[in-house]
């Protein structure tokens, strides 16, 4: 919050002395102030030059500088800047290339030959460990937890049972009815003897009382926030951690869509019920969960923890099914999932079915797409019917003519918010967790997933997706054409902007 008040002052400064320093401090200062904000602007348009952005970026940055420089200056200072990434997430980025290496070596790993799949599986499997640089497991299980009842019950059940550890991340974390029972638990736990390590982020949790945190610290429980910086330049508020990791004891771990919220257990008169999707791990795959935690942590804190009593889950019955925790973020370059998204959507030979509530996609992403289509694929896209956030819904809705030109069918969720965030490639292969199909997930948060391949999960995500189709309207072209002129402008503007969200 102080980082915003700070550029909004910078901002109102610049306003005063460019539009009325010509009349109430004359001339000659009036063109002292306007060669200053020029060099300003050419200097900061001159430096995003130079970083080599993804194009689309760079031209949005340039432009909104260019047309509105006050306007283009504050959000500049506030989400543009990229050196803190340089200077902060490459050092996060070889910390973490050294502990996978490290962790590769030294543990003991199930082996599984990857023939039991077929060519196109084995293909994205090594291409999606070379990206993250995690491990592949056929010894561990996966229960999808469809909604936010599911999904809490048997959180609270797991945190209940802790012996050693409780390791938690979101990225929102509210201080209601589920939120305080959480932290009932934690406190509980934490004063008898358990470690209980709880990190969210500053952006996404903001909301979050002092005095909540300071209770849960008093009994005994670690807490850290991602992006807490007081420095305003450092930008951290456009990096934000998105990911929601729970462990516990080693064991058990949670990953999915789901932050911590009464809205998420449907709650919320504004939202109405809520579709979302998560889920529970046990066996090997819970220890790369767990490194990406504490990896998490040792960067926010300092305190490493990287112990055997912390890395050594009990593993689950072999079996032919594989799972890999993908972690991406701005401390890796590879745009692990991203890139693991293209792959699937390009190997596909049947049909590439996605989920999401936001679609502002990247031209690769958006051509594999258009491309899968009109090779005959069978193509559908689950998509929220009303928005939680105006601005990224109406960019998303800017995407829809060029897909449903070529084929693509997309449904407009009418039951409630869709919140779930899945793909799924021909019905035996998909990914599952925190990250968006936007450029936001794709290039600035940390974001944390699943890749399942021939797990049961897999087929329960399947089911799942067929029997939420059963509560949408599929959105016809020529009706979807017939907008009114200003409410397709909001669009065009908002998809102009899309870069930037």
């Amino acid at each position: 919050m102080r980082r915003a008040i700070q550029a909004v002052l910078i901002a109102a400064l610049l306003f005063v002395f460019y539009y009325v320093g010509f009349g109430f401090f004359g001339k000659t200062a009036g063109t002292i102030v306007s060669i200053f904000s020029t060099l300003t602007v050419v200097s900061l348009g001159f430096m995003i030059f130079m970083e080599n952005r993804n194009p689309s970026s760079t031209m949005a940055w340039i432009l909104l500088l260019a047309l509105v420089p006050v306007v283009g200056l504050f959000f500049y200072l506030l989400f543009g800047q990229n050196y803190f990434k340089r200077r902060k997430f490459d050092k996060k980025a070889e910390q973490d290339s050294k502990i996978y290496e490290m962790l590769e070596e030294g543990s003991v790993r199930v082996q599984q030959d990857l023939s039991d799949l077929n060519p196109m599986q084995q293909q994205l499997l090594r291409l999606s460990q070379r990206l993250a640089r995690t491990p592949i497991s056929f010894s561990s299980e996966t229960r999808i937890l469809t909604n936010g009842k599911e999904t809490f019950s048997t959180l609270l059940q797991e945190l209940e049972k802790a012996k050693h550890h409780i390791h938690m991340e979101y990225y929102i974390y509210r201080a209601d009815d589920i939120g305080t029972r959480i932290q009932r638990i934690l406190i509980e736990k934490a004063k008898a003897g358990v470690h209980v390590r709880f990190m969210y982020d500053a952006w996404g949790s903001m909301q979050l009382p002092k005095s909540f945190l300071r209770e849960m610290a008093n009994a005994g429980v670690k807490v850290a926030a991602y992006g807490s910086s007081k420095a305003f330049f450092l930008s951290r508020v456009n990096f934000r951690n998105h990911r929601k990791i729970v462990v516990i004891d080693g064991n058990v771990g949670f990953i999915g869509g789901l932050n911590v919220g009464d809205e998420y257990l449907s709650r919320n008169a504004t939202y109405g019920f809520w579709r979302d999707t998560h889920m529970s791990v046990k066996g090997e795959a819970v220890r790369t969960l767990q490194i990406i935690f504490l990896q998490d942590w040792n960067y926010m804190t300092g305190e490493q923890v990287l112990e055997a009593e912390y890395l050594s889950p009990l593993l689950a019955e072999r079996n032919s099914g594989a799972v890999q925790i993908i972690p991406s973020g701005p401390d890796n370059d590879r745009r692990a999932l991203k890139n693991i998204f293209f792959s699937m959507i390009t190997s596909a030979q049947k049909s590439v079915w996605l989920a999401t509530p936001y679609f502002i996609p990247d031209e690769d992403i958006l051509t594999s797409l258009r491309v899968a289509a009109m090779s005959g694929l069978d193509v559908r896209i689950l998509f929220p019917a009303k928005p939680d956030k105006w601005l990224p819904f109406l960019a998303s809705h800017s995407y829809f003519p060029a897909l449903l030109d070529v084929g693509v069918q997309i449904y407009e969720y009418e039951k409630g918010f869709l919140h779930s965030k899945l793909l799924i490639i021909d019905g035996e292969v998909a990914t599952i967790g925190t990250a968006n199909m936007d450029m936001r997930s794709f290039h600035l948060n940390f974001e944390v997933n699943a890749l399942l391949v021939q797990t049961e999960s897999v087929q329960r995500i399947v089911s799942d997706f067929e029997r939420d189709l059963k509560s949408t309207k599929q959105i016809v072209l020529d009706k979807f054409m017939k907008k009114k002129i200003p409410e397709r402008i909001l669009e065009s503007l908002a998809r102009l902007m899309s870069p930037l969200l």
